[in-house]
C-alpha cells in the first residue's frame, strides 16, 4: 500500500518492486532495480526515507524517518524483521535478521551487520567493517570476497523481484 501523507508521496521507480503487502508513508523515494517485500513498514511523515538502486529490504523491516533523513545507499539488503532508524547506510552493505539500527547511527560503505545485533544510537561503522552484538561492536575488517557475496545477494535479490513482478505478486 503506497500512500501520501499531506503533500508527501512516495515515488517508486518503474523498475523496483513494491510487494502489495508493504506499507509505504510519506517522502519516500526507491531506487532502481530494488525491492520492499511483504509485511515492511517504511514511514516518511517528518523527515525523508530514500532507497538506493538494488535494494532489497526483507519482510516486516521497519524503516522510519522519525528525527532525521534516513539515506541508504546502492546494493543494501535489509534482513528480515529489521528496524531502522539511522542517519545512513552505505553502498554495498548486509543487515543481518533481525538487527536494529538507532537514531542517527551512521553504517559505512562496505559493511555487514551481524543477525540480531544493536547498533546503538550515534554508533558509525566505518567502512568495511563487520559489526556484530548487543551492544554493536567491531569484529574486524571484511574482505573482498565477502563484499562480492554482498553484490551477489543484492543482485539475486534484483532477480527474484523482477519474478514476482511478472507474477503480478
Amino acid at each position: 500500500m503506497i500512500k501520501s501523507f499531506g503533500k508527501k508521496k512516495p515515488k517508486v521507480d518503474p523498475t523496483a518492486f513494491v510487494s502489495e503487502n508493504a506499507y509505504l508513508v510519506g517522502d519516500i523515494k526507491i531506487g532502481k532495480n530494488s525491492s520492499i517485500w511483504p509485511g515492511a513498514v517504511l514511514r516518511a511523515d517528518r523527515f525523508r526515507i530514500q532507497i538506493g538502486c538494488n535494494c532489497s529490504i526483507q519482510d516486516n523491516c521497519v524503516i522510519h524517518a522519525g528525527v532525521a533523513d534516513v539515506i541508504i545507499g546502492d546494493n543494501v539488503i535489509v534482513g528480515h524483521g529489521s528496524v531502522i532508524h539511522c542517519s545512513r547506510i552505505g553502498n554495498k552493505v548486509l543487515i543481518g535478521m533481525n538487527t536494529t539500527l538507532g537514531i542517527f547511527a551512521e553504517i559505512g560503505d562496505d559493511c555487514i551487520i551481524g543477525a540480531h545485533s544493536m547498533v546503538k544510537d550515534r554508533f558509525r561503522v566505518p567502512p568495511r567493517s563487520l559489526a556484530a552484538g548487543v551492544p554493536a561492536r567491531m569484529k574486524r575488517t571484511i574482505n573482498t570476497k565477502e563484499i562480492e557475496r554482498i553484490i551477489s545477494g543484492a543482485n539475486f535479490y534484483v532477480a527474484l523481484s523482477r519474478d514476482f513482478k511478472k507474477e503480478g505478486l
